[in-house]
């Protein structure tokens, strides 16, 4: 089976989903091609990163038309190469980009898509995916038809496995690039801030703050726990529309959806809204001074207490035990 792995990078920097996907990418072909596509400038800095997971082959097209316009110079140049190439299979990063992409890139080459892929494998010749639906409360197996099967993979679903190589890389230019694709063109890119954490949809660890916490303010005792764990920081939606943190690290329905290896709700009730974005993390912490608080119907670990005597306390002991 070959299977091909669009690269979401920001520059040379490589994000740890494109890693994540090529490691399931090479685990699932059975030998095939397993081929990394790296769309846009910063190549050369990236290189490195993506031979790590072990492709056998990197198309890149590093054409400055793909930074000029919008999405759909992209969704031309994967089109071109995916009726010459033929793969089996394409796997998406579940990012803004990423989906647009890939609903266009399905409607352009007549193939299915399944979106928000949290389980991948291989069953009699198919790529099965298995995603979360009606808010979690379901777990739907799917694939796709047509040449490739498009997936859009949710971040953190598979381990990175880095076995090394040194992949044939593939020069494409931007001659599949039609003029209907040059319509809007982009005048400006405005990067977000991160405060040097991590996005929240990119982060293995997450520590998110809602309504318990009371006023903008307080999110510094979720930042100080999220600094001492190397995570992200998030939000529900009680807080965001409260003007409490920024939009962008809303988690919920209306916001990101995550799956990190470790999610921490700090007085976050756990209304349906915000479980279904963030119930399939593989591990669940809840602390909330209400025992029957919905959060701790789902979490692995539960903490009855007032998160302003908890959250710093345990912010103390990991401080003291990483520097041990």
């Amino acid at each position: 089976m070959n299977i091909w792995v669009l690269v979401e990078h920001d520059g040379g920097n490589v994000k740890k989903v494109s890693l994540e996907m090529l490691s399931k990418a090479r685990e699932l072909s059975g030998g095939g091609e397993v081929a990394a596509l790296w769309l846009g400038d910063g190549h050369g800095e990236g290189a490195e990163k993506v031979a790590s997971a072990g492709p056998s082959k990197v198309y890149v097209c590093d054409d400055s038309i793909l930074g000029e316009f919008l999405i759909s110079p992209a969704v031309d140049v994967l089109a071109s190469l995916c009726e010459e190439h033929k793969p089996d299979a394409l796997l998406v990063a579940s990012t803004t980009d990423g989906k647009d992409i890939a609903a266009r890139l399905a409607a352009r080459l007549g193939s299915g898509l399944t979106n928000d892929i949290t389980a991948l494998e291989e069953r009699d010749g198919k790529l099965v995916g298995t995603y979360p639906a009606f808010g979690g409360s379901l777990l739907v197996e799917c694939w796709s038809e047509g040449t490739p099967g498009i997936y859009i993979v949710k971040p953190n679903a598979f381990s990175v496995e880095a076995p090394g190589g040194s992949p044939e890389v593939v020069a494409i230019d931007g001659s599949a690039v039609q003029d209907s694709s040059k319509r809007a063109k982009v005048t400006e890119v405005q990067v977000a801030e991160s405060g040097g954490r991590p996005a929240v949809d990119e982060a293995s660890v997450i520590v998110s703050g809602g309504r318990g916490l009371g006023g903008p303010e307080n999110f510094a005792v979720v930042e100080g726990l999220a600094d001492v764990l190397g995570a992200g920081v998030g939000a529900s939606r009680a807080a965001v529309d409260a003007g409490w943190y920024p939009h962008q690290s809303q988690v919920g329905q209306t916001g990101k959806t995550v799956s990190p290896q470790l999610y921490i709700a700090c007085g976050i009730s756990g209304a349906i809204q915000h479980r279904a974005g963030m119930q399939t993390s593989k591990n669940i912490v809840a602390i909330n001074k209400d025992p029957e608080a919905p959060i701790f119907a789902i979490a692995d670990f539960g903490v009855v207490g007032d998160l302003f005597k908890v959250v710093p306390a345990l912010t103390e002991e990991l401080a003291k035990r990483k520097g041990a």
